[in-house]
């Protein structure tokens, strides 16, 4: 059934696609560049320097395709690359991440976590989502797209069979009413039975957006929703499964993967969430002629100079945990709170409206960057069970509304070559956030040295932010805290150095953390384990949120350097990172990545990519995975161990073909096993060694 649907999509997108016109009006691009920063005239859809005097065909033909995402807060455009590249295809839905910097659960969509500190975020209010940052859609992360003709790419992604196999699609379609208005759809659906018992992804996303880019206004909206349902197996009961096999065997016959016994069944963390997401601008401005066009010919352009902004964004979500096995509960859990296959639920409703004036760049003698003030406004409620009443199947639900009222500014400069900066600061003034303030700049300066071009990059914040509400009161099945805690102060510097010519990038950083949060991991012995007992110690999991009194400092630098010869090529990325703190923020001292591949074409038209590439990290005490809320952990000092020290090595083949990428892939080749066998997360293997492949069409008519 499920493939019969892919099929009538992907049908009925290629039949509207071939009934529509293509457009002949470009889009008022206001900056005059694609995504790339280069003229739309004179790149074809792939990216390429074409010949515009050459005989135009199917592969050439330049469609004047753009796309952009945009800022939640104040509505700004950030211009991206059509998603057509033919390098990296094959880890572009690896959950590891492109360069393997995410530790993660083993099966495709997992809830993941950044062993690279510097890739971390800030926890959310969205808190249950977090972890799903693969998948998930937010109005920050969707892509608008003007197109001259209707353009679609449709992506497949297979592992495995029916049984135990992965299973990822992806549809986005994109077309225009006219030169200022398109509008589209994005689909994103991935089921991932996995390879050991009872955890299996099964998420359905997507959205709809629509935008107006005229002179005087400006409108970009969009309608997401994530649905995403996890099956929780707790882990595997002993990972000497894994590690010795041999020894683990009984009767002379191993254990298959999907045969390993796992500590629970029966049980789902599910998350809904339904965003709506609006911003608009009236420009007040004035019409000059267009210097980028021919004199005889009468045409003006309209240079916006003050702009009047409203934001406003709408948040639903519900995550619910089901549990129908209570038996096992009681045998891994420390608390169970609600009895009788009670359904542990908890809603978050949240409004945020932002109103700005802007003064644009270069137009204002008081403004002569950007300047941008804004005021916003956030009601936010949370509904959980507040009472255990002590009869079954009965549950008490109670509201906790919050307010928070902000204002703050940005002071921008993107015009010209040489230095470009973005400074945005925001202050709560009142609320339940009251005294919560950040800084945040970035800024880089482009210079030529010799034939190179040098850019140097500075990233910087000061943030002094409260605590969100799931990490301050959250009451569960099997964990109940109410905290109060302090805001959590980060103050990070770090510079880059990008020497295009030489394919170098240099960047070292350093981040100082008070009052650092955390989930810790403080499950306890089972009571009938005693001195005397021949079974191995049981420990009955629990959480408690906790934060460090002190300040934690964490220091990282990181090198990308690429190397060719001929048709040979070498990506090498290595990060290096140090925490003051191994106990309470343990961090991989080293993270390796590197890519050795042959690239050539065949026959001028196909490309190809052949080669392999690792992810390593050394040792550390990896973060803890609590099935009962879907969030990672400290392990507990009591029993924690280390793991890391493994490399994982994956042959790839990369073909590209006018309108069509295709890879073939074999992962993990090496499959090692003893102390250093795969796992990211404690009791979490990854897949073994397995064969995958994905396609990608892109269509233009």
């Amino acid at each position: 059934m499920k493939k019969l649907f892919f099929m009538i999509v992907s049908l009925l997108l290629c039949e509207t696609m071939q009934s529509q016109n293509t457009f002949q009006n470009q889009f008022n691009n206001p900056y005059g560049r694609s995504a790339s920063g280069r003229d739309d005239n004179k790149y074809d859809r792939n990216g390429n320097p074409i010949d515009t005097t050459a005989v135009n065909d199917a592969s050439t033909i330049p469609v004047g395709l753009t796309s952009w995402m945009i800022d939640s807060r104040l509505g700004d455009i950030t211009f991206v690359p059509i998603d057509t590249l033919q390098h990296g295809f094959q880890n572009s839905n690896d959950t590891g991440g492109p360069t393997g910097h995410y530790s993660y659960l083993g099966n495709l969509g997992t809830p993941r976590i950044a062993h690279v500190f510097f890739d971390r975020k800030d926890p959310t209010q969205l808190f249950f989502t977090d972890p799903y940052s693969l998948n998930v859609i937010s109005p920050n992360n969707v892509v608008f797209t003007n197109t001259k003709s209707p353009f679609a790419n449709l992506t497949y992604y297979k592992q495995g069979s029916s049984r135990d196999g992965e299973e990822r699609f992806k549809a986005y379609f994109a077309m225009n009413a006219n030169k200022r208005m398109g509008f589209g759809f994005n689909i994103d659906y991935t089921y991932g039975r996995g390879k050991y018992q009872h955890q299996s992804t099964a998420f359905f996303n997507g959205d709809l957006f629509a935008y107006y880019q005229g002179d005087k206004y400006n409108m970009h909206f969009t309608f997401i929703n994530n649905n995403m349902k996890l099956a929780e197996n707790g882990g595997i009961t002993n990972e000497d499964f894994i590690r010795y096999p041999l020894e683990m065997a009984e009767g002379g016959k191993t254990y298959n993967n999907n045969e390993i016994p796992t500590n629970l069944s029966e049980i789902w963390n599910h998350n809904t969430g339904y965003h709506t997401f609006l911003t608009h601008r009236y420009n007040l401005g004035f019409y000059k002629d267009n210097p980028n066009v021919n004199d005889t010919v009468n045409t003006e352009v309209f240079v916006p100079v003050t702009s009047f902004i409203h934001t406003i964004k709408v948040d639903a979500n519900r995550r619910k945990y089901v549990s129908y096995n209570e038996s096992q509960n009681d045998k891994f859990f420390q608390n169970n709170f609600l009895r009788d296959k009670q359904r542990d639920i908890t809603d978050h409703l949240a409004v945020k409206n932002t109103f700005g004036i802007a003064l644009k760049e270069g137009f204002n003698k008081w403004a002569k960057a950007g300047l941008t003030a804004f005021v916003s406004h956030e009601f936010r409620r949370f509904t959980m069970t507040d009472t255990i009443t002590g009869q079954p199947g009965i549950r008490l639900d109670v509201d906790y509304k919050e307010h928070s009222l902000a204002v703050g500014g940005q002071l921008i400069k993107e015009q010209g070559k040489l230095l470009h900066y973005n400074v945005l600061g925001e202050v709560c003034l009142a609320g339940e956030d009251v005294g919560q303030f950040s800084v945040e700049g970035k800024g880089d300066l482009n210079f030529r040295m010799r034939k190179d071009t040098v850019r140097l990059e500075v990233n910087a914040y000061i943030k002094n932010l409260n605590q969100p509400f799931y990490l301050r009161h959250f009451h569960s099945k099997h964990y109940w805290w109410d905290n109060d805690l302090s805001k959590s102060m980060r103050t990070r510097v770090e510079g880059k150095i990008n020497i295009d010519r030489w394919k170098t990038q240099l960047s070292a950083g350093v981040e100082n953390i008070t009052n650092y949060t955390y989930l810790d991991n403080i499950s306890v012995l089972k009571e009938n384990n005693t001195p005397e007992s021949t079974e191995p110690a049981t420990y009955l999991n629990n959480l408690a949120v906790a934060q460090h009194s002190g300040s934690i400092q964490v220091f990282s630098a990181s090198l990308r350097q690429d190397f060719k010869l001929g048709i040979f090529h070498l990506d090498n990325e290595i990060t290096y990172q140090k925490t003051s703190d191994k106990d309470v923020l343990p961090l991989p001292e080293l993270v390796l990545y590197h890519n050795l591949y042959l690239k050539f074409r065949l026959a001028k038209v196909l490309r190809f990519e052949v080669g392999a590439d690792m992810r390593y990290f050394t040792q550390y005490y990896a973060p803890d995975y609590a099935p009962g809320i879907g969030q990672f952990s400290l392990q507990n000092k009591e029993t924690r161990y280390k793991l890391g020290g493994y490399p994982l090595v994956n042959g790839y083949i990369n073909l590209h073909l006018k309108r069509t990428r295709i890879f073939l892939q074999m992962y993990n080749l090496i499959q090692g096993e003893g102390e250093k066998s795969y796992f990211d997360i404690p009791k979490y293997p990854l897949n073994p060694r397995l064969f995958k492949m994905g396609i990608s069409w892109y269509f233009f008519d």
